[in-house]
């Protein structure tokens, strides 16, 4: 089975037909992979996007786990999640790093920094799609966001949560089922400041299985 690298701080998207399945490998263990999925119409133009909003409610839990449905924002379904050898710690709450995320953690030293919003116009770009103007929020494989409830005499709306290091263990995996001919697209995260990618971003892995 051919493998494609999604390479370490840079995007890349691939078209699925109905029926197809793509494995995400986390190569390394520690790579946190920013995942997006949309419709085509057909001149190549995005009709609908994945949306983590649509998929929270239609699934009224944080995390998807194998059996559950990935949903548009039109409430379709559009991706399955099938399979995942990890210990099923994923994020759909923290939006696609950008520029102006690097100069909030770095100041001036992160403009220009490698980021999930351009590489997501990078790797449609390859395939001739134009990104939408707002990056829809991604589905975070591998990503590590706990979410702390209020302690002992807090106030109970005082919730929190923290960026971590992944989970994962080095080649463990999730596999997506495409429920329509889709676009995937994917971002090998570039963040070198928190814990997601424990401060090192490195390449990740994909396969389609027919």
């Amino acid at each position: 089975m051919t493998q494609t690298t999604i390479p370490a701080r840079h995007g890349k998207a691939t078209f699925l037909k109905k029926g197809q399945t793509i494995k995400v490998i986390n190569t390394h263990g520690t790579q946190v992979v920013d995942t997006f999925a949309f419709t085509l119409d057909s001149e190549k133009k995005i009709v609908t996007q994945m949306s983590m909003q649509h998929l929270r409610a239609c699934l009224n839990k944080i995390i998807p786990a194998p059996g559950d449905g990935l949903f548009n924002n039109r409430r379709e379904k559009i991706l399955t999640l099938t399979e995942d050898t990890t210990p099923g710690i994923h994020d759909t709450v923290i939006a696609a790093c950008d520029e102006d995320r690097y100069t909030e953690l770095a100041g001036e030293a992160g403009k220009g920094h490698r980021n999930c919003a351009d590489n997501l116009v990078e790797g449609l770009a390859e395939l001739g799609i134009e990104a939408p103007q707002f990056t829809p929020s991604p589905f975070n494989l591998f990503m590590n966001i706990p979410i702390h409830t209020a302690k002992e005499g807090e106030k109970r709306g005082n919730i929190n949560l923290s960026f971590e290091a992944p989970t994962s263990e080095k080649g463990q995996y999730v596999c997506l089922k495409a429920e329509v001919d889709c676009v995937v697209a994917f971002s090998a995260c570039p963040q070198d400041i928190l814990d997601i990618n424990c401060k090192n971003p490195v390449d990740a892995h994909f396969e389609i299985l027919d």
